[in-house]
């Protein structure tokens, strides 16, 4: 490709010195897991959401599965949270034992509708976990008060919202606890796996600390039943760097997202900003009837596009069993047919996405397609 959709190689290669010299530091150190590089990664990326503490895991999935089982979650419980997410949310629920329980989304935000959760509580629901998907916060403040009003936790799925803002505050600063994918795509990513457990809760985290290493208060002695889940330094390491670089990297992409926005939003259903968020654009999501033929017509020109995501966790093969006739998601099943992910990387140039946007135009203007959805 051409423009691939997403390029964290670009990223390597822009913070090449600064990455070598972290890596030559852990070699030489000899610690390479659950060492200092883990230690102050935790402090830093704490201290940058605005939190007390942080614990480093193996993967976003572990995140969110020792975050449910650090808020009790248990089998037979039932977590409720939407269908269009990555797999991994899902998957997450039911390495505990629980039953995901999905509802649907906003149709401009692509997160979480609050107007849907009172129906789907019951005796059984344990937790609520919104998902800030493609960069966009999910709408936390109903959510937050439903989930009081039931005694429900609330754990953050942020693995595609580093440096998103709700407002005023950061996402992760506002659930009981709140996950983090470090995958390499992500706009905090690693050169492997990595996750985050966050929290205001000293308490929560130490407990996520035990889980993600036996249960092991002191070496060899197991508290609790545990896991094998920790973040090594190297990757640590690199993520302590590419921190550093966050929030400018993130401009850049609402940067990018503007120019996308200003010259698509009469061909295509364009990304929103909902009042009081900030936006990281993790991904730049569009949609329109024309999804498909756009695609394949801006692949033969050497453009990358990804559909993220192409079907509802509840529609996959091994997930039929979660179709609830009282849950109906008709915006989640309508999303799927005509969303598409655009190029969206910091190390894009202003060159590439003029040449997206007219490529773009370009179909629109010669097939005389259908573009906006309804």
């Amino acid at each position: 490709m051409k423009i691939p959709q997403a390029n964290p190689l670009a990223e390597t290669i822009e913070l090449q010195d600064e990455i070598n010299l972290a890596m030559a530091r852990v070699l030489e150190g000899g610690h390479y897991i659950n060492g200092p590089e883990v230690s102050a990664f935790e402090k830093e990326f704490a201290q940058y959401l605005g939190v007390r503490s942080a614990c480093g895991v193996a993967s976003g999935t572990d995140a969110l599965h020792l975050g449910l089982l650090a808020l009790g979650v248990q089998e037979g419980d039932e977590v409720i949270t939407v269908s269009h997410t990555a797999v991994a949310t899902v998957a997450a629920i039911e390495m505990c034992g629980a039953k995901p329980v999905l509802i649907d989304i906003n149709p401009e935000t692509y997160t979480m509708n609050p107007d849907c959760l009172e129906k789907a509580i019951t005796k059984q629901t344990r937790v609520i976990i919104p998902v800030h998907l493609y960069g966009h916060p999910a709408d936390l403040t109903p959510i937050i008060e439903i989930a009081k009003g039931h005694d429900l936790k609330i754990l953050e799925d942020c693995a595609q919202a580093h440096g998103a803002v709700y407002k005023d505050h950061k996402v992760g600063s506002w659930g009981d606890l709140a996950a983090f994918s470090f995958y390499p795509t992500k706009n905090l990513g690693a050169i492997g796996d990595g996750g985050m457990v966050a929290a205001n809760s000293i308490d929560l985290i130490e407990k996520v600390r035990l889980l993600r290493e036996y249960g092991w208060a002191r070496r060899y002695i197991s508290e609790m039943p545990g896991f094998n889940s920790r973040l090594d330094e190297i990757q640590a390491a690199i993520l302590r760097i590419k921190l550093k670089h966050l929030d400018r990297f993130n401009d850049i992409r609402r940067s990018f997202a503007a120019q996308y926005t200003q010259a698509l939003s009469s061909y295509l259903k364009t990304p929103v900003q909902a009042t009081a968020c900030r936006h990281v654009y993790h991904l730049y999501v569009v949609r329109g009837l024309e999804r498909n033929a756009l695609k394949n017509h801006l692949a033969q020109i050497g453009i990358g596009t990804g559909i993220h995501y192409p079907m509802p966790v509840h529609l996959q093969p091994g997930y039929t069993r979660l179709v609830n006739p009282a849950l109906t998601l008709p915006v989640t099943e309508d999303c799927a047919g005509k969303i598409l992910s655009l190029p969206m990387y910091p190390q894009l140039t202003t060159e590439m996405v003029n040449l997206v946007i007219q490529s773009i135009k370009d179909y629109f203007d010669n097939h005389n397609a259908r573009s906006r959805a309804i």
